[in-house]
């Protein structure tokens, strides 16, 4: 009996067979990328989708086959078979998800899987249950055994291998599904071939009212677009996941990124941070141990930057540390690191050859950083200050390197600013001494070690002395009696200065107060001011709490600036000294002669006093030059119509010279040492 094929059914199995090999690579690929459950349900999915998929191209193939009598499909048969096919591409799924495929795994895999695949159509081909039974040619019948087992082979080497690519994989697996859809088809219809149908045969399915094959045909078509929407629908989804995963990968990594960006950066300048700075000196370290090259760590600190942040605010400030950041990044090469510490202390670290090599850079950043900066219509200038360590020439560790580095900044700080200065040992020794020093003046503030000393000031003609001269003393519990000059540098270094000249404010005040109550109600008191001071923003409120709390008339106290504090920002000066003498406050320019005043300048300014620093009284009588310069001065003051203090006066004859060229009131200690509160009013009493 000779059966015949449908054309367009032979064709419709072709589609179904390379549908089912593409569900078949895509679960493979999914299988690969997951882990745990999901994997499993991903395996027990794949399985039931490629398995229905070969199992529906299968009964189309046998749906495509007609013979001259009715048939139909013993029911428990072709269930067996559909699990056989599940059974067999759960298998072939598992063996390419594993993360090795070696030839031997291949090869057995591929007998059992091809082997399986060969049952499930014979089952099929025995759920018609001729009678009699169906003849099998051996040759045909070897060679669909020999064709399912090269297909499956063929299919897991194909799926192993596809599994994980990336790069055009709807391509490859397009074109890999084609080749594995003509295997399977070729499985079956070999298989189909093998078969022959003895004349006068009936089908056993269709006498047991088996299932028939219409029925069959909707149970086929039913799995066939499940099949069918399985692979596109699972496409969509795994696309959809894969984009979604890799948005949320690449917003973790983008959150990740600015994490370590914010851990290790500045968030004003974007430049390495502290300890980032540490890591990259290590790592300098390293280098230069294994290829025997030194480095320079140089730090930089901005000269008059906190003047700007105290006058402008601190928003002007930042865009100037920002415009500075940018100008010397310019200036270093792409290997060299430039970090911020904080504040305006900047780090560079950077390979040398000799400290030429280190002094040629310093030189380059000073020049940088002196030319002016333009912010909101504003020209605002700073300067740098540089202190330069050498590695493995001044130290070997990091700490070290940058403790010698702070050390020489400082030394360039003392000896004028804006340059720079290689580290020496004895900067070492004196940054420990200045450290020691530092602790001590904390302990002494808390302590109460900080004495007030007293310089009377007497008028130039002769008379009763009119006020005195705050000055502050440290009793040092080791060192004895020290004056401000060897503590006073390092309270303005730490920022100490500030609570320290608070005090000596409210002392002064507090005793001018008790000699006004005792009988002296005429006596003024002078205080200074360090720049420090004079630029915090709480120094108009400091000074009037002060006043109203010792309930001091205004006029009697004096605040002394220094002629280089006042003119070194004289927009920001003016403006503070207006504030200051709309109180009643006298101002005193200390030190007139020292610095650079433009004479328009002091015009403007609200002060009552100039006081002639004491270099120039020193050599008075025998030096032309200071005796002329003195004389100019003292003509200034006179035309201001401001008062002309001189200190210093060691002798009578600088006092009786003083006197004739016109000076006011004259300081020194030839008229009086600063002494005690209970020494001064002694004093005062003996005159």
């Amino acid at each position: 009996m000779t059966g015949t094929y449908s054309q367009s059914l032979v064709v419709f199995s072709l589609l179904v067979a390379i549908l089912a090999s593409y569900t078949a690579l895509d679960m493979a690929g999914r299988l690969a990328s997951t882990q745990g459950r999901v994997a499993r349900w991903w395996l027990a999915g794949g399985a039931a989708a490629m398995g229905l998929g070969i199992w529906s191209m299968h009964f189309i193939g046998m749906l495509a086959f007609h013979l001259p009598i009715p048939v139909g499909y013993d029911l428990g048969i072709t269930l067996f078979s559909l699990a056989v096919s599940v059974g067999a591409s759960a298998y072939a799924l598992w063996l390419v998800s594993r993360p090795v495929l070696p030839w031997t795994r291949l090869c057995a895999g591929a007998v059992l899987m091809g082997l399986g695949i060969a049952a499930m159509h014979y089952l099929g081909m025995a759920a018609l249950r001729m009678q009699p039974g169906i003849e099998y040619d051996p040759l045909w019948f070897t060679l669909s055994l020999l064709i399912a087992v090269g297909a499956a082979g063929a299919a897991l080497w194909i799926a192993f291998r596809l599994r994980l690519e990336q790069q055009r994989a709807l391509l490859l697996r397009g074109m890999a599904s084609v080749v594995m859809g003509l295997a399977i088809v070729g499985m079956h219809y070999t298989g189909m071939a093998a078969a022959h149908f003895p004349a006068g045969s009936i089908c056993g399915a269709v006498m047991d009212a088996g299932l028939d094959s219409k029925w069959l045909a909707v149970l086929v078509i039913v799995t066939t677009l499940a099949t069918l929407g399985i692979a596109p629908l699972a496409s969509v989804f795994g696309r959809q996941m894969r984009t979604r995963t890799g948005l949320l990968a690449d917003s973790l990594a983008h959150a990740n990124e600015k994490l370590l960006q914010a851990a290790l950066h500045d968030p004003l300048t974007q430049l390495p941070n502290r300890m980032l700075l540490e890591d990259r000196i290590e790592q300098a370290i390293e280098k230069a141990q294994r290829r025997q090259f030194s480095f320079a760590v140089m730090f930089c600190d901005l000269d008059g930057f906190k003047a700007i942040n105290d006058a402008y605010g601190h928003q002007l400030g930042d865009k100037l540390l920002i415009q500075m950041s940018e100008r010397v990044s310019a200036l270093l090469r792409s290997q060299d690191t430039f970090a911020r510490l904080g504040g305006d202390e900047f780090v560079i670290v950077f390979q040398v050859d000799d400290p030429e090599d280190a002094a040629v850079v310093a030189e380059r950043i000073i020049a940088c950083v002196a030319e002016p900066f333009l912010n909101d219509a504003l020209e605002l200038q700073v300067t740098a200050s540089l202190g330069i360590a050498l590695y493995p020439a001044d130290a070997t560790e990091e700490r070290a390197l940058m403790a010698h580095a702070d050390a020489a900044m400082y030394h360039t700080k003392d000896s004028g600013r804006n340059g720079y200065t290689l580290f020496t040992e004895s900067m070492h020794v004196s940054a420990n001494r200045q450290l020691k020093l530092l602790q001590e003046l904390r302990r002494a503030i808390q302590r109460d070690e900080l004495v007030q000393h007293y310089q009377p000031k007497f008028p130039a003609n002769g008379q009763a002395l009119i006020g005195a001269e705050a000055l502050v003393r440290w009793q040092h519990p080791e060192l004895g009696l020290l004056s401000p000059d060897t503590f006073i540098p390092v309270a303005e270094r730490s920022g100490l200065i500030l609570p320290l000249g608070v005090s000596v404010l409210d002392r002064a005040c507090a005793q001018l107060r008790q000699w006004h109550d005792a009988g002296y109600p005429d006596w003024s008191m002078a205080v200074n001011l360090s720049p420090l001071q004079f630029a915090s923003s709480s120094l108009l409120d400091t000074v009037r709490r002060t006043l109203e709390k010792h309930a001091l008339d205004p006029r009697h106290l004096t605040l002394e600036v220094t002629e280089t504090t006042a003119m070194k920002d004289v927009e920001a000066s003016l403006q503070i000294l207006h504030g200051l003498t709309a109180m009643g406050v006298n101002i005193s320019i200390d030190d007139f002669g020292t610095g650079y005043s433009s004479l328009l300048y002091l015009k403007r300014m609200p002060a009552t006093e100039l006081k002639i620093n004491r270099a120039f009284v020193r050599d008075l009588e025998d030096n032309a030059e200071d005796a002329a310069i003195v004389s100019s001065i003292i003509a200034l003051g006179r035309s201001l119509q401001l008062q002309i203090v001189a200190q210093g006066v060691e002798t009578d004859g600088q006092r009786q010279y003083l006197s004739d060229l016109g000076c006011d009131l004259l300081q020194g200690y030839h008229l009086g040492r600063p002494v005690a509160a209970d020494a001064f009013l002694r004093l005062a009493q003996a005159a």
